[in-house]
């Protein structure tokens, strides 16, 4: 969304400035423009809806073998939880402004673009700095089903009905206010991407719940032995914070590594370097088996307690030498 924001800002400048001329324009003339160095954008959305998101594996786990593969498309889905009222009712994302973390712009995230020629001969880069609302982020179900086929009257695929077996009852995230900065083309920074920041009054992530389908029976709505719902481990809020802190350090480097042949044989990955500080969490309401269990009277009683995780730090070894351990962790995902 920001870069086709970008792109049509630069477009009608180009277009309007020469009658469909192309011609290039250097700070001096964006100052003339904009009445400084470079563009500045405000992004004023209100709210993100996303009906559904499907991530198709077009070649799914190779058949034979113990693990039951079939080699068949198979599709993670994010869709509506069908829960009457929620926000997740009909949209798998919705994401709005936390209206206790907000720039002071009001606006959900504001942007600070400059090229710059950078040393060397191919040093130039584009820096985009990006300040950020606080966000409320809220995902509905979270399935694995049978990916369908290509329509031929839209570019939709979408996955089979019925095929569906849900693996999260959804969960919501609330953030403050967060600062990036994203460097394109040399990247002097070192990485794409580096967060360097404070989420004020920390994470929050709330109404998680993880499903076992394999336990369900019938209907799977609960309703009797032979309809049994699906289990569910389910967590009513994590808290994360600095250790001894009520704020988050968000210290996080986001790169993306080209195919290297010759020296490892890899085509190539995304990688994100972060938790370099250490970390309190705090999980309220453990719940085992099913949050609504039970009778009219015990039903909501029956959670295991909370959890608590005092000063967690991780490492990480980029060089696989004895005691060359850094604070932080190191994530890295390719396709195969």
């Amino acid at each position: 969304m920001k870069m086709f924001t970008k792109l049509a800002l630069v477009s009608s400048m180009a277009i309007s400035a020469n009658a469909m001329a192309m011609q290039s324009m250097d700070d001096a003339a964006l100052s003339a423009a904009t009445g400084q160095d470079g563009i500045n954008i405000g992004i004023g959305i209100s709210k993100v809806e996303i009906e559904k998101v499907l991530i198709h594996d077009n070649d799914g786990l190779a058949a034979g073998g113990t693990t039951g593969g079939t080699a068949t498309a198979g599709a993670i889905v994010i869709s509506g939880n069908g829960v009457a009222g929620d926000v997740n009712e009909t949209q798998g994302v919705v994401i709005s402004a936390n209206t206790a973390a907000l720039l002071p712009t009001l606006n959900l995230a504001d942007l600070v673009i400059d090229t710059d020629a950078g040393t060397g001969a191919n040093g130039a880069f584009l820096n985009v700095a990006a300040n950020v609302s606080g966000l409320n982020i809220n995902i509905g179900k979270i399935s694995v089903a049978k990916s369908g086929t290509a329509s031929t009257t839209s570019i939709r695929r979408g996955a089979v009905t019925g095929s569906e077996n849900a693996i999260l009852s959804g969960l919501s995230l609330t953030t403050g206010t967060m600062t990036a900065n994203i460097q394109l083309g040399a990247a002097p920074q070192g990485a794409m991407i580096k967060l360097n920041t404070t989420m004020t009054g920390g994470l929050e992530i709330k109404n998680l719940g993880i499903l076992d389908n394999s336990t369900a029976l019938g209907t799977k709505d609960g309703s009797s032995a032979a309809n049994r719902a699906a289990g569910e481990i389910r967590l009513d809020s994590i808290k994360v914070a600095d250790a001894n802190g009520q704020n988050l350090a968000v210290d996080a480097e986001i790169s993306v590594v080209g195919k290297s042949g010759a020296t490892n044989a890899t085509a190539g990955y995304l990688q994100i370097v972060g938790g370099k500080t250490a970390q309190d969490i705090y999980i309220n309401g453990v719940y085992l088996g099913s949050k609504n269990g039970g009778s009219a009277t015990t039903r909501g009683t029956n959670a295991i307690g909370d959890v608590e995780v005092q000063g967690l730090q991780t490492y990480y070894n980029p060089t696989h030498a004895p005691g060359a351990d850094i604070k932080g962790a190191a994530i890295t995902i390719s396709g195969h």
